[in-house]
């Protein structure tokens, strides 16, 4: 059995965040490096449609967005805490923040022309062009943000993390939470852009924590392939789904057919039966010629229901 399965690429941002958290549970796991560029075959046969990077597989249950991936790692290693007693709100909020609003602030960034091949681990010419249609398609018509305003509202939010490390070692506490993993991944891509990575050099507390947090590393994995994990998926059976609040907020019924799409790019349906509408969790279950039955679980926040 090969446990919890990752699906990622070495330079993507949002798995080093998960690849930390594994570190930080002391969690083995299996790894399946995946293509950063469409198309992604296998990985469609598991998720549907869903396209973004990380995945991460337990069997036939299929868990798309780092939200919702810390949180299934949070159920099975709930110690050390993500979310501690007391913190998890700010923590949950924090972290949202930096996926989106700073994640977003980074990409303009870093993505200046003299940074690229550091981002994109060398690759020749003709293959950082397909990255740049691939990541142009994800976006599609989702508002940009230029190099120099990026540069400045960068400047600022480090200035206000390097603020919250004034007197501690981590961004809330004296343990990370989730906030921290969540920030961790935006400063190691910044570092990742070596040319510009000259940026961080003002914020001394923040370099110390960041080498806090990458001393965490990713503990344990073994290499599978993609083959191996739809294969896994085709012999297991869904979790059962148990007794889960049912939060309806659409007037759309469990059973019913319904796609999940995200809200803000990457704006790729995945269809099948709704099994799970909670509070902040849908998953729908569906039929694949190569994965066979498996269930694709979303966070509720960042995503859309529609019935079909």
């Amino acid at each position: 059995m090969a446990g919890l399965i990752l699906h990622h690429y070495a330079n993507s941002p949002f798995s080093e965040k998960i690849r930390l958290i594994f570190g930080y549970k002391q969690l083995e796991w299996s790894s399946v490096t995946i293509p950063a560029i469409m198309p992604k075959p296998n990985l469609t046969a598991l998720t549907g449609g869903y396209r973004r990077t990380p995945v991460l597989q337990n069997g036939a249950d299929i868990y798309c967005d780092t939200a919702l991936i810390a949180d299934v790692i949070e159920r099975i290693a709930p110690q050390p805490p993500l979310c501690p007693a007391g913190l998890d709100g700010i923590a949950r909020t924090l972290a949202q923040w930096a996926d989106a609003t700073l994640f977003w602030t980074v990409i303009a960034y870093v993505f200046q022309p003299a940074a690229v091949p550091h981002l994109l681990g060398g690759l020749p010419p003709e293959q950082i062009k397909a990255f740049s249609a691939d990541r142009a398609a994800m976006r599609g018509n989702a508002p940009r943000i230029g190099a120099a305003d990026g540069t400045g509202a960068l400047r600022e939010y480090l200035r206000r993390l390097e603020d919250m490390l004034a007197d501690r070692e981590y961004l809330l506490a004296a343990q990370p939470t989730i906030a921290d993993f969540s920030v961790a991944h935006c400063i190691w891509f910044i570092r990742l852009a070596k040319p510009l990575a000259g940026i961080l050099d003002a914020f001394p507390k923040l370099l110390a924590w960041a080498d806090r947090m990458q001393a965490t590393g990713h503990y344990r994995y073994t290499s599978i392939s993609d083959e191996q994990a739809v294969e896994i998926a085709r012999r297991a059976q869904p979790a059962a789904v148990g007794d889960r609040e049912f939060v309806d907020t659409h007037g759309i019924a469990l059973g019913e057919r319904v796609s999940v799409t995200p809200t803000d790019y990457a704006l790729d349906p995945v269809e099948g039966e709704l099994v799970i509408c909670a509070a902040n969790e849908y998953a729908v279950r569906r039929e694949d010629p190569q994965a066979g039955e498996v269930v694709v679980h979303f966070p509720r926040i960042g995503f859309q229901l529609k019935k079909i």
